[in-house]
């Protein structure tokens, strides 16, 4: 079972909300496809470094209870 951790960050983004999920210890390929799923699904823009994901705006509240039903761990935010 993964833990994974829900911040956000503001500062060094021009004021932008970024939601940064972090603790991914999955193999490269998994994780940039459950990127690509989480953008879909909430509509946004985003990326995935050095097991880290950052998904544009605010998204800690769904993103709790996606992340839960993939079978993760969420703490944070």
């Amino acid at each position: 079972m993964e833990i994974l951790r829900l911040r956000i960050e503001k500062q060094g983004r021009a004021g932008k909300t970024v939601t940064v999920i972090e603790g991914l210890t999955r193999e490269k390929r998994l994780m940039e496809e459950i990127t690509v799923e989480l953008r879909r699904t909430l509509s946004t823009g985003g990326t995935f470094r050095e097991r880290t994901i950052y998904l544009q705006g605010d998204h800690r509240v769904r993103l709790k209870t996606l992340l839960a039903e993939k079978g993760f761990t969420v703490k944070g935010c």
